[in-house]
């Protein structure tokens, strides 16, 4: 299955970490958030990618087209350098198509910018590149198909370090949370799409307001919602939450070292999350960076 990933946004809030580099190719230890997230769907079997690029394009191309192979696979080196033997590979069997989708485009003319490399696919995979889960999308996909709808995103808890004030007459506190255990989702991204989408996106829309309302109205929009692991690098400490996590060794959204494709575990996967990092650890962790 084919899946589009938007690359082309600003990562604004992300400027103060770097001028030079887009929010895609932000590194969390050796690789970029966009080569992990790539790495999770290709890990489940869908390696047939559609880059929707904008701001530093050839940025990201640049990566691709000059991929280092040996930052993140074994090798041997031998001859006194002059013969390398890769022990294994990441890209090789992955097929990555760049389309300039244009500076300022939003997500919605973005998705219609690659409608035409999508002709013949009955539905496909769409997110946000600066997003990371162990979601079993095999199950998730199942779900969509099963459910015969044409649009579903991933409903998940925000991971934000807020907190939730109740008041009642004269301001009064009643209750004070943090938000990660308030009755609270947002949209994660994560989409599944059948083509019929492009049908619902006007010129100049943005997918999730007119289009998802659209989609709301005829009841053919589905939030599937996971407790497990989800985090976005939105802003520098969203980088530093990461990079704390990889250098503690719980990077959990690798699932290609952890889990087994082959298998169904359980749509809820809150029990894994919490064998490798609870809610409250990971609360901590965006508190203390």
């Amino acid at each position: 299955m084919k899946v589009v990933l938007f690359c082309g946004g600003l990562g604004t809030r992300l400027r103060d970490y770097s001028e030079s580099v887009p929010k895609p190719m932000v590194n969390i230890g050796y690789r970029p958030i966009l080569w992990n997230l790539m790495k999770y769907y290709s890990y489940y079997g869908h390696k047939d990618f559609i880059l929707c690029l904008g701001y530093k394009a050839d940025f990201i191309k640049n990566y691709f087209l000059n991929y280092n192979e040996c930052l993140s696979n074994d090798f041997v080196l031998s001859g006194g350098g002059k013969q390398l033997l890769m022990l294994n590979s990441d890209i090789q069997d992955w097929k990555i198509t760049f389309v300039d989708t244009g500076l300022h485009s939003n997500i919605g003319q973005r998705l219609k910018a690659v409608e035409k490399h999508l002709a013949g696919e009955e539905m496909f995979l769409a997110n946000y590149s600066d997003g990371l889960t162990d979601l079993p999308l095999n199950n998730y996909i199942d779900n969509f198909i099963r459910q015969d709808k044409i649009a579903s995103f991933v409903s998940v808890r925000p991971n934000q370090t807020f907190h939730i004030v109740s008041t009642k007459n004269n301001s009064i506190v009643t209750d004070i949370s943090h938000i990660n255990y308030a009755d609270i989702r947002i949209n994660g991204g994560f989409f599944a799409f059948k083509t019929e989408i492009f049908k619902y996106i006007g010129e100049g829309e943005e997918l999730v307001i007119e289009p998802f309302q659209r989609l709301i109205d005829k009841q053919e929009l589905i939030a599937y919602q996971y407790d497990g692991f989800w985090a976005c690098m939105d802003t520098f400490k969203d980088k530093q939450t990461f990079d704390d996590m990889y250098a503690q060794g719980k990077p959990i959204w690798e699932v290609w070292k952890t889990s087994n494709p082959s298998l169904s575990p359980p749509s809820d996967r809150s029990d894994t999350f919490q064998e490798s990092i609870t809610l409250k650890e990971l609360v901590k962790l965006n508190e203390e960076t």
